[in-house]
Formats: structure tokens, sequence, C-alpha cells
């Protein structure tokens, strides 16, 4: 009896070994991801440098899912760009090209229209409620480079 109640005793050292090798392994992996992702922000030096097309509004230079890799710098920002940006009231950041850009006389800030590729309009409507043109702290970034994972319908 003693013979099997050190096996069973073995038994659930193995899997409490096994579950705490399992939960170390995950928190390794999860510490990893966030360490190169926070690497990833200060090298490109956007708060998202990766995001996913969302809607079709770019077709069709850029489709639904498609990866875009960003880069924010002091760069100008020049009218035929694609940026990422946010617009305030709204939590989905927005890829569009960059169709015309203001520059303030007296203060030097740039002011920039954007507009979908496949939309009639530029955004004025989808920006924020009396706003007419974006500043540069609602540009998250400057499309640098894409990723298609499918090739869509044929």
């Amino acid at each position: 009896m003693a013979w099997v109640s050190d096996q069973i005793d073995a038994v659930k050292s193995i899997q409490i070994r096994q579950l705490v090798h399992q939960a170390v392994s995950l928190g390794m992996i999860v510490t990893s991801a966030l360490i190169i992702w926070k690497a990833l922000m200060c090298f490109t030096g956007s708060e998202s440098p990766v995001v996913v097309v969302l809607s079709g509004s770019m077709e069709p230079g850029f489709k639904r899912g498609d990866i875009l890799f960003l880069h924010m710098s002091k760069d100008p920002i020049y009218a035929g760009e694609i940026v990422v940006f946010n617009v305030d009231g709204r939590e989905i950041p927005i890829v569009h090209r960059v169709i015309k850009v203001h520059e303030r006389k007296d203060t030097g800030e740039v002011d920039v229209l954007t507009k979908g590729d496949n939309n009639y309009g530029d955004d004025r409507l989808l920006y924020a409620h009396g706003q007419q043109w974006l500043q540069r702290h609602h540009i998250m970034g400057r499309a640098v480079g894409t990723l298609r994972i499918g090739a869509g319908p044929l």
C-alpha cells in the first residue's frame, strides 16, 4: 500500500512541476512580447508601430487585414504620404492619405487634411466636431511598409 501512495505522490509532484514549468514559460513569452513591442515603439517613434487595416477605404492600395509598419519622425509631413491618425473621441486609428498640408506662418506648425483613396470626399466628417484639420499630435505614424496576409478574391 505504501508503494501505491508513493507512486501517487510522485505523479502529483510531476504534475506540479509541469504546471510551474508551463506557467514560467508562458510568463517568459508574454514578457518577451512586451519587451519587443516597447523596443519597436522606441525604434520607430510611434506609439503603435504596427497596425492592421480595418476598412476598405484605402483600396485598392491597402485591403482589410493588411498589416502596416509605422514610423514617426520629426521630418515634415507631405501630401501623398499614408498616415495613421487618431481622432479625438474615437479609439480606433484611421489609415488614410494626406491630401493637403497647411503650414501656419506664425507658429510653423503643420496642419494636414486626409482622405481615404476609396472615399469620395475628404475626412473632415470623420474629424471631431468643428475640427477642419489634423495637427501633428493626432498622427501616430507614417506607413513605411506593408504585409499582405491574404491574396483576396480573384
